[in-house]
């Protein structure tokens, strides 16, 4: 964990950001979206551990040359580093790069403080937003995921300890063996209650299946304005800010279309940029809600300069979900994303957006601007998968007729001697639910 204001006298932690950063030629080639300017990605990590309460006094970027396998950065740039942390009386460094254990017990060693990388700020992040049960269980998985290879670093108390006898075992050697154990042993209690989410979860889907209302995901990169978007569009009141993962446990709530069908809305948690893979497991269930959308809503801050690089970000993710024996998405998910460009009032408005993919709609979730035209275009891609059909009830079953009009979308209607003739649009499966009714 991160250094708390008690550690400094009431205090907030002084921080340095370091990014280790490498030239887009010696990345991986095949970056659908691009590569990130060294500046934005710094801006990124900068605003990741601000949201934990630390106080950012150092920022900077490092061109990485060559991984060194003891610090990651290379002799000299350690040394630089040191000199300003000690001129800035640094407290926390936290390093936009995933470290080794070693490479972060010796950068440790060599500046004198606290060092966490990205994916243990991540964790640190979603640590202190989890409220619900199932988030609170996901943050701890993931986190004893990443810590049980760092055991070695927390026990350096113990060091007068020996395990096995005379000159045998190292220092502390019985007592990290012993914390491995529970940590396994936590690790395997907590998948088997994730899994009981999962197939609550499940009932939860199948239930609204009964009623059913088609379900609409918003999935994004963080900060994309989806909480903002999903309070708009519903009328709810989900904790939105201006700052990266302000939500992690998913919300849902009914709202109206158009055509007068209802639909489920789902706020998800956001993604972002090297997501741990870690958080991408402990999160599965979450994530098994986009899964289950007949809709999933794609929203991207389009004001951002990195829109580009961050949907690529986002979709990378998602086609790892559909991915393996274990895959969440199906291989059709393509087919049901809807991309929503949203923060168009800080391009000028709505008119000035581009519209960057077939049927993509412009939107600001903070002024209202395009939302109708969003909830239009909803409402097009669910009537899509509906079949009409002409079906005529008996004046007397008033049942069958409310039945119609509480799940399906009633076209036409002719009222006569022998019955009540209707033009009625229904999905596939509650076609088959309205014949059985028969």
């Amino acid at each position: 964990m991160a250094p708390t204001t008690e550690a400094n006298g009431g205090q907030p932690t002084r921080a340095a950001v370091i990014l280790p950063f490498e030239k887009p030629s010696r990345v991986a080639i095949g970056d659908a979206g691009g590569h990130r300017a060294a500046e934005a990605r710094l801006a990124e990590a900068v605003g990741l551990a601000a949201s934990i309460g630390v106080t950012i006094v150092h920022s900077a970027v490092y061109p990485l040359r060559d991984r060194r396998p003891s610090t990651l950065l290379g002799e000299g740039q350690v040394a630089m580093v040191g000199d300003d942390l000690k001129e800035q009386e640094v407290g926390l460094v936290v390093v936009d790069a995933s470290l080794t254990p070693v490479q972060q017990r010796n950068l440790e060693r060599a500046w004198g403080c606290k060092v966490i990388d990205r994916t243990g700020l991540i964790l640190e992040i979603f640590g202190e937003r989890a409220r619900t049960r199932e988030g609170s269980l996901q943050v701890e998985l993931a986190h004893l995921e990443y810590q049980r290879t760092r055991l070695v670093r927390s026990w350096t108390h113990l060091e007068r300890q020996r395990g096995g006898f005379g000159f045998l075992g190292g220092p502390g050697e019985s007592q990290i063996e012993i914390d491995r154990r529970l940590i396994g042993d936590r690790i395997v209690k907590l998948k088997r209650e994730l899994d009981q989410v999962r197939r609550t979860r499940g009932l939860h889907r199948r239930a609204r299946e009964r009623v059913p209302y088609p379900v609409v995901a918003l999935v994004g990169y963080t900060n994309a304005g989806k909480s903002t978007l999903f309070n708009a569009l519903t009328g709810a009141g989900v904790y939105a800010q201006d700052q990266l993962f302000a939500t992690l446990d998913p919300t849902m709530r009914a709202i109206r279309l158009p055509s007068g069908r209802t639909c489920i809305l789902s706020d998800t948690v956001g993604f972002i940029s090297d997501l741990p893979t870690q958080l991408v497991e402990a999160f599965r269930a979450t994530l098994e809600e986009v899964a289950a959308a007949d809709v999933i809503l794609h929203v991207r801050d389009i004001a951002h300069p990195d829109s580009a690089a961050q949907r690529a970000d986002v979709l990378g993710v998602m086609e790892e979900m559909a991915e393996g024996p274990n895959a969440t998405l199906d291989e059709g998910w393509e087919s049901r994303v809807l991309e929503v460009l949203n923060k168009a009032d800080l391009l000028g408005g709505i008119e000035s957006v581009e519209r960057l993919a077939p049927g993509a709609v412009p939107v600001s979730a903070l002024t209202g601007e395009g939302l109708e035209d969003l909830r239009r275009t909803i409402d097009d891609r669910l009537a899509a998968g509906l079949e009409t059909i002409d079906v005529t009830v008996p004046t007397s079953d008033g049942a069958r007729l409310a039945w119609l009009y509480a799940n399906g979308e009633v076209l036409s209607r002719k009222d006569g001697e022998e019955g009540i003739r209707l033009t009625v649009r229904l999905s596939s499966a509650n076609r088959a639910r309205f014949e059985e009714r028969a």
